[in-house]
């Protein structure tokens, strides 16, 4: 697939803002070390010379959020003045130069706010190559030849684990039957799980509630928060486990509370419930504490789950060198766009572990389903064990949500990324001049911003 022509492709103005939804005030999102976000993303909007725009975002929890949009206006200068279709033809060297400036890379690099960033505005450009081909953003990739796909990756420092050439094979061992994996992803679409059971903050006649509800609409994997109180959770997840039935399936995740040892140990005490997963057990950073934990847990059928918080794709590579995860969980907006969420990608499926994203946050169950999508047609060429997260959060503030049909994605169809707002959720959660938060602090339901939140305004 040839990149778009040049002309009025110019990049000549990028916007960012702050969106911010209240959701602590209902305990949505809530687990054992955030226990009150607020659901929120720094939102980029590209505008080429023609008018065609393109939109990405990166997701946060609240505050902070306006470090990464201030980032991302420190990053500008490499994306303005730029040909988008420059930057598709060598999208591996315009990731490297905008993950590697000599001076930025210092609080980097490729890591923390810095590669939220980055995240955002790769995310923005994927989506306007999408538009600009009128595909949605799973249809451009699975379209790709092997070599073009390959070529919008930065293999440095994974050559260790896959090559170039390596990928460039991996995907072409699919090709043949790449056509009725599509046909099947249309009829079809991609099973999902739930987390919307299991928020910490939830009252147990609501998680009764949901459980029932998600039941009925089909879904068999149900996720629920752990971490604060060993007697609390046995009692959550033994209601959970009531509530759905033995032939379902149970996961848990303690998003980073435990030590290893204490990981450990809890797994071992929530053993009998069946638990199919542990995500985030200790530190996200931990390569061989997750391995450790990996190894005691497996004679008890325990999973290791983690990847929403790894920094980048050398982290990735560590975890699955090291046994320390069997399920990768990528996140959409943590890394540097789908240039480097590709390469975990290639990682995953040439050492076995199955990727199964993450997608508790604004729009990123929107963007994960196109590379889940993507997976399937293009690279393992199987679903067995492999689940796209659903959390029931934020989707009607979007062009173009996603769909969850009978505990399965539906296939976007509409170009790009799904990563477009309304212009009225604009309006009304932009933050701190939103509609919504100027009558939420007349009200007193928040504070006011403080100093740094309205210089970045």
């Amino acid at each position: 697939m040839p990149v778009p022509d040049r002309a009025g492709l110019k990049i000549v103005h990028i916007d960012v803002k702050d969106i911010r939804f209240p959701t602590s005030l209902g305990g949505h999102g809530s687990d054992a070390l955030h226990t009150d976000p607020n659901y929120s993303c720094a939102y980029v909007t590209i505008t080429l010379e023609n008018g065609k725009q393109g939109y990405g975002l990166t997701f946060t929890c609240g505050r902070g959020t306006e470090v990464v949009v201030f980032t991302i206006r420190a990053l500008k200068k490499f994306v303005l003045g730029k040909n988008a279709a420059d930057i598709f033809a060598d999208f591996a060297g315009f990731w490297r130069a905008i993950t590697n400036d000599s001076q930025m890379r210092w609080i980097g690099p490729e890591k923390g706010a810095v590669h939220l960033a980055v995240a955002a505005i790769l995310n923005s450009l994927w989506d306007l190559w999408a538009r600009l081909e009128n595909k949605p953003l799973w249809r451009l990739l699975v379209d790709m030849e092997p070599e073009e796909l390959v070529s919008t990756i930065d293999f440095r420092y994974i050559t260790d684990v896959i090559t170039k050439e390596e990928a460039i094979k991996l995907l072409k061992s699919k090709q043949a039957s790449k056509k009725e994996r599509v046909k099947y992803l249309l009829e079809n679409g991609y099973p999902a799980y739930t987390t919307q059971v299991g928020w910490l903050g939830y009252s147990d006649e609501l998680v009764k509630q949901l459980c029932n509800k998600y039941l009925n609409l089909g879904f068999t994997h149900f996720k629920v928060k752990v971490g604060l109180n060993f007697e609390d959770d046995y009692r959550r997840c033994s209601a959970v486990r009531k509530h759905i039935g033995e032939d379902k399936f149970l996961m848990v995740d303690a998003n980073q509370a435990w030590g290893v040892n204490e990981a450990i140990e809890w797994m071992k005490k929530l053993a009998p419930l069946k638990p199919m997963w542990i995500e985030e057990p200790t530190s996200p950073d931990d390569v061989l504490g997750h391995a450790a934990i990996s190894q005691a847990l497996k004679p008890y059928g325990i999973g290791v789950a983690t990847g929403e918080m790894c920094a980048n794709r050398v982290m990735f590579k560590q975890f699955l060198q090291s046994g320390g995860m069997q399920f990768c969980q990528i996140d959409s907006a943590r890394i540097g766009g789908v240039n480097e969420i590709l390469a975990v990608y290639l990682m995953a499926e040439k050492l076995n572990v199955k990727v199964c994203p993450h997608a508790g946050g604004v729009g990123l169950c929107e963007m994960v389903q196109h590379l889940q999508y993507w997976d399937f047609a293009s690279l393992s060429g199987t679903m067995e064990g492999r689940l796209i997260e659903y959390v029931d959060q934020q989707h009607e503030h979007f062009y173009d949500p996603c769909i969850v049909e009978n505990a399965r994605y539906i296939a976007p169809k509409l170009p790009g990324y799904s990563t477009q707002f309304l212009p009225e959720t604009l309006q009304k959660y932009a933050y701190p001049n939103g509609s919504e938060w100027q009558r939420m602090f007349e009200e007193g339901l928040f504070s006011p911003p403080d100093e740094a939140e309205l210089a970045n305004a």
